[in-house]
């Protein structure tokens, strides 16, 4: 029952908090005498949003950002999750590639979009390989530090048990990466966002990212307002399906350890 009441009244204060802000969005820049075309008034957007979607082909656009997101988050988090593995498990191959990895993980992303629009052409492609590359390297992080940090113990008592490795690894290794994986996997929807969003950003004819160059050009600042708050949306619901699964693949853990933020 307290635990109901808790969690009615953190639900109320968020709601409160998101009533003010949108009053203050609505008649804030009026009052500070901020012009329309620098900050756009809750309303002018929302009047944006309904033309974007009459005439401008909003929801197509946000389904093509939608499915790019998807793809590059799964296809970056299962690359993250293999080369973690491998390398949690294998301390020479851990050495050996660390240093490429390292590399490629500090390289700019945004300098290599350009190169994938080369490459691929104004396509959904190059929008995922960035995203791919940005989810990547997360995931991997989070994978390889739990897969060291696993129970020696644990994995002992199953080599006793005549185990072999298969059997450690999906006895033991696996499940106690799982919560590391997740940790890593709330991120990555989150830079996946960013990563598709680059890529659209720097060349595409079709995406979120490109309504918002769009509107940038044509000084609409409401309808990059929309865009905007379009790919929040999107990456609210993309975090909102990772803790989602969390929930279900990690139901046997504590309360505690599965909060979320």
């Amino acid at each position: 029952m307290m635990r109901t009441t808790l969690k009615l009244k953190m639900m109320t204060g968020s709601l409160m908090l998101l009533v003010l802000f949108l009053i203050g969005w609505q008649w804030g820049p009026a009052a500070l005498g901020i012009p329309e075309f620098v900050l756009p008034r809750l309303s002018s957007t929302f009047n944006e949003a309904i033309r974007m979607l009459n005439s401008e082909n909003l929801m197509m656009h946000a389904g093509v950002t939608a499915l790019e997101v998807v793809a590059g988050f799964v296809m970056g988090s299962a690359l993250g999750v293999t080369i973690g593995v491998a390398l949690g498990l294998s301390p020479t191959t851990e050495t050996v590639l660390s240093p490429y990895i390292l590399a490629l993980q500090i390289a700019p992303k945004v300098a290599f979009a350009p190169l994938f629009v080369m490459w691929m052409g104004y396509t959904v492609y190059p929008k995922i390989v960035v995203a791919v590359l940005i989810v990547f390297f997360p995931v991997m992080i989070n994978v390889l530090g739990a897969v060291r940090a696993v129970d020696p113990d644990m994995v002992n008592l199953v080599r006793a048990m005549c185990g072999n490795r298969w059997q450690v690894f999906r006895l033991v290794e696996f499940p106690s990466a799982m919560q590391a994986l997740f940790a890593g996997l709330r991120i990555a929807s989150t830079l996946a966002i960013i990563g598709v969003t680059v890529g659209e950003l720097v060349g595409g004819d079709k995406g979120l990212g490109f309504l918002l160059v769009y509107g940038e050009g044509q000084g609409n600042t409401a309808m990059v307002f929309v865009s905007i708050v379009a790919l929040t949306i999107i990456g609210i619901l993309a975090y909102a399906a990772v803790v989602w699964l969390e929930k279900r693949a990690l139901h046997y853990l504590p309360r505690a350890s599965m909060r979320t933020v």
